[in-house]
């Protein structure tokens, strides 16, 4: 009976030592302080801020990384420079992702935003004169939604089977021979004293101190032609059920966190709640599409 009482007693303390050691980190990485790097376009918001004091509660540190080209945060992530991203819509991440054979995925939305047109020479579309030129982020995706939002303001008309990616070549009705200029998405609202009017997305029109009441024509963030331009956190496809990530994800959707980047945006950008599936979904048939149009 003793040797029993020794052997259940022993198991007792190891089961408590065990214990003692993943409640202090030793065992298990509960309570790890775990260092994440996301890399981001552009200056570092306030909302940030928000979503890292939440994150430090749960031992996250995040780091931003900010880059200055689109293309950059990307790469980065492909090579592992960066733990996840945070800058891009789907549309843009299906275009990266053919172009150069990776696989990155949407593992959470953040915003959608619309993109608008500014201009500091006119206060209406319709004052634009015959032969002005209209500047257009350059790549393949923005460019693309700035050819619609031009030709949703009445400006121009596409072909028909432009699809989702048009370029200035698929451009078959100019009434007032506007001249198109592809610029860096950055430098859009840059070259706005040089051009009647300019494309630009949310995200590089707040930075710039523009603000969308302030914009002569828009486009409608919440129709279903606007769910390619649904912004995500993304990472490498072996990350995708990362629990860390997952993590930030649900702290980016708190209500706090939500409501500064509404401040930030100054109304502009609304925090979307879609799954990572439906995310993929919608990317899966985007990439398809590109594909498509490359044959």
């Amino acid at each position: 009976m003793k040797k029993i009482f020794r052997l259940g007693l022993l198991a007792i303390l190891s089961v408590a030592v065990l214990s003692a050691c993943s409640a202090n980190g030793s065992g298990s990485n509960a309570n790890e302080k775990v260092h994440v790097k996301i890399g981001v376009s552009g200056s570092e918001d306030t909302y940030w801020d928000v979503l890292k004091k939440k994150a430090e509660a749960k031992n996250i540190e995040i780091e931003l990384i900010s880059f200055s080209d689109y293309t950059l945060p990307n790469k980065a992530l492909a090579n592992k420079e960066v733990d996840l991203n945070s800058f891009q819509h789907l549309a843009f991440l299906s275009q990266f992702n053919v172009e150069n054979d990776v696989n990155i995925v949407p593992i959470g939305a953040t915003i959608i935003a619309p993109m608008a047109l500014y201009s500091e020479k006119f206060k209406n579309v319709s004052d634009i004169p015959d032969g002005s030129k209209i500047a257009i982020p350059d790549d393949p995706s923005n460019q693309g939604r700035a050819l619609k939002l031009l030709q949703s303001a009445g400006l121009i008309k596409l072909k028909q089977d432009a699809g989702l990616y048009p370029t200035t070549d698929e451009i078959e009705g100019n009434p007032k021979k506007l001249e198109i200029v592809p610029v860096v998405a950055q430098q859009t609202p840059r070259v706005l004293s040089d051009v009647a009017a300019s494309a630009v997305n949310s995200g590089v029109a707040t930075d710039a101190g523009l603000k969308l009441d302030g914009a002569i024509y828009k486009d409608d963030a919440s129709s279903e032609e606007a769910k390619p331009y649904v912004n995500v956190f993304a990472a490498r496809a072996e990350d995708k059920d990362n629990a860390t990530y997952k993590t930030i994800v649900d702290l980016y959707h708190d209500a706090d966190v939500a409501e500064a980047v509404k401040q930030d945006s100054k109304g502009a950008n609304v925090v979307v709640d879609q799954s990572a599936e439906e995310l993929q979904a919608t990317l899966d048939k985007l990439v398809a599409d590109v594909k498509a149009q490359k044959k």
